[in-house]
């Protein structure tokens, strides 16, 4: 599996000839986009900087696109929607999460979380995590320390910070007390994950 990153919230997963768009960042947007071919499409938020199907499009070819809350099985991909809250860019949003279950690992997108509380229901569905993807900014998401508090509650093996600033980025690693080198791309396979322990990743943004 091949996982990179594209700024914001937007995370592209690729294993074999499948290919997953996550937050991708919309034409609408005013930030940095990319355009890619996907199979699946997730989007957490109803904003531009998160709904950018169309990104992911190329000519008659449109992705599988998931929107919100509930149970999808796509593709040998298991996909669970789940609602929390999200104040992104000041606004009062339904926030998606995503569980995906992609060759035995358990991928978690917190998307635009705002609370370090995850709503009692969707935790009790979360269940087992291999790897948390979780916003840090503190703009209308998590802060930097409720970021590290949220994801290592979830006791993942990786713990990949997003949507992240030079600051909120080094306030997040004082807290989880962690300095790794940046990767451009992750790419890993299940056993790659034994013996990790809440380990963090930090993937510098390819847009």
């Amino acid at each position: 599996m091949v996982i990179t990153y594209f700024g914001v919230s937007s995370i592209k997963v690729q294993f074999g000839d499948l290919t997953i768009a996550v937050n991708p960042v919309s034409k609408q947007s005013e930030l940095n986009q990319s355009k890619y071919k996907a199979d699946i499409a997730l989007v957490s938020l109803q904003h531009p900087d998160f709904n950018g199907i169309d990104n992911v499009t190329f000519g008659d070819t449109k992705p599988f696109a998931i929107t919100g809350p509930g149970e999808y099985e796509l593709k040998d991909v298991v996909i669970q929607g789940l609602a929390s809250h999200s104040a992104y860019a000041g606004g009062d949003w339904i926030n998606t999460m995503y569980l995906l279950t992609i060759e035995n690992m358990n991928l978690c997108f917190l998307g635009g979380l705002d609370t370090k509380d995850i709503p009692k229901e969707a935790l009790e569905k979360i269940g087992e995590v291999d790897i948390v993807f979780v916003p840090v900014s503190g703009e209308g998401v998590l802060s930097p320390a409720h970021a590290n508090s949220c994801a290592v509650g979830l006791e993942p093996k990786l713990i990949v910070p997003l949507q992240y600033t030079d600051a909120s980025l080094k306030a997040f690693l004082k807290e989880a007390g962690e300095n790794p080198e940046p990767l451009d791309k992750l790419t890993i396979k299940r056993k790659d994950l034994d013996g990790k322990e809440g380990d963090v990743v930090v993937l510098t943004s390819q847009k």
